[in-house]
């Protein structure tokens, strides 16, 4: 049986994400803020998401991507408050790199918020 707990959560889009040098920097903003992030790679479109306990920290890993200048850099969906379903392999912190777009949109269903995801990447209309 899995819970829900609340997070504040972020989704970047960019044009692709190739830069192993920026990854590692994004990598390492996450783990200065105590994130949990999952991108994903290997070409376009570029997707990050964030998720963590306060919205200062998420925000302020928000800015440090954008300073990295990826190409169509867009906060798809802002931090804020969502409901993320807890299981056994939710962590806290950490790092996930996934290169397909289906992989990337399973993590979110796992943890509850395709709906979100698929607002926020522009596949449904918002209500």
């Amino acid at each position: 049986m899995s819970r829900s707990i609340s997070l504040i959560t972020t989704l970047i889009r960019t044009h692709h994400i190739t830069s192993r040098k920026k990854l590692a920097r994004v990598k390492k903003a996450a783990a200065l803020h105590n994130l949990h992030v999952i991108i994903r790679s290997g070409g376009s479109p570029g997707i990050m998401y964030a998720e963590g306990p306060n919205e200062a920290a998420v925000s302020s890993w928000v800015n440090s991507v954008k300073v990295l200048r990826y190409k169509d850099f867009r906060c798809a969906m802002k931090p804020t408050a969502n409901l993320v379903r807890a299981t056994d392999e939710l962590k806290v912190g950490g790092f996930e790199e996934t290169t397909s777009v289906a992989e990337f949109g399973d993590r979110m269903e796992q943890r509850g918020l395709s709906g979100w995801w698929r607002i926020g990447m522009g596949y449904e209309a918002s209500d």
